[in-house]
């Protein structure tokens, strides 16, 4: 079937899902977004989801397009028309549709929000959490408001692209003083040798990320030690293990950096733990999805 997507009120084939021209979306990157995955039905950490959106609207001063329960349900809906049971769901705000101008609109303005929905291959997911995934470096040039889960993304793209033309999956952005900050689209890790999770404080130069969070709890839960502070590439390489974080990878073993093998150069055992047993204790919002 054809995919829909929700836009401002009307459930819509992709073809037909479009917003206007000038839309601040499109002209300056005026919006914020979330992304929550779906799994076995469910949507996993909305609650969060929700959170730091509402946290990024205020932070930018722009307006819910409609009340949180009706988003929920709009999110629902969209998995729903999509049939999708294992995948992704993706949600847009941004500032809405205004004569191009840099200061925010006068008047009232409808925020634009936009829906769309996804399945992804679990066979694909099984083959990241067997072989693990290869990271490359590059400088962080990302403006300073990290913390608010914008559209402006032109910075992770090129960081993106200098990994898949490097043959690699993720990249790995590092300040100017060498600390690795996160990932073009995930919350790096390291283990020590004594197992210690190891992850930038969230404070300042991260985004804080939901599955960041679901995995502390998940340590918390099982005695493991979380040390929130700055790590060099060095250390990383000499990790005994590294991992990504996000809401469509979970936790994802790295056995990779540039040219350094982490490890043994298969995912460790802390990883794979916590990846097999992920979903155990986050929030799911059950789908009547078919």
């Amino acid at each position: 079937m054809s995919r829909i997507a929700y836009v401002n009120g009307r459930y819509l084939p992709h073809a037909d899902a479009v917003v206007h021209v000038e839309d601040r979306g499109f002209q300056f990157a005026d919006g914020v977004y979330e992304v929550c995955e779906i799994w076995n039905g469910q949507i996993v950490d909305m609650t969060r989801h929700l959170d730091r959106l509402a946290r990024s609207l205020n932070e930018l001063s722009m307006d819910w397009p409609v009340e949180r329960r009706a988003l929920t349900m709009i999110l629902r809906e969209t998995i729903r028309r999509n049939r999708v049971k294992d995948g992704l769901v993706y949600l847009q705000i941004t500032r809405g549709q205004a004569r191009r101008d840099f200061s925010f609109p006068k008047g009232k303005v409808p925020p634009t929000l936009v829906v769309t929905a996804r399945s992804s291959d679990p066979k694909a997911a099984l083959k990241v959490g067997e072989e693990g995934i290869s990271v490359i470096t590059t400088p962080d040039i990302r403006w300073e408001r990290v913390d608010i889960k914008t559209v402006s993304l032109l910075p992770q793209v090129l960081a993106k692209e200098k990994a898949v033309r490097a043959g690699a999956k993720e990249a790995w952005m590092f300040d100017k003083d060498g600390f690795v900050t996160e990932g073009a689209s995930s919350n790096a890790w390291i283990v020590s040798q004594d197992g210690t999770l190891i992850t930038r404080p969230a404070e300042k130069g991260i985004l804080r990320g939901i599955t960041r969070a679901a995995i502390m709890d998940y340590a918390a839960a099982n005695g493991i030690t979380v040390e929130e502070r700055p790590f060099t590439i060095e250390e990383a390489k000499a990790a005994r293990e590294a991992f990504i974080t996000s809401a469509t990878m979970t936790a994802s073993p790295v056995v990779k950096i540039d040219d350094s093998v982490i490890g043994n150069g298969a995912p460790g055992s802390i990883v794979s733990d916590m990846r097999a047993r992920f979903h155990e204790a986050v929030e799911k919002l059950a789908l009547s999805v078919y």
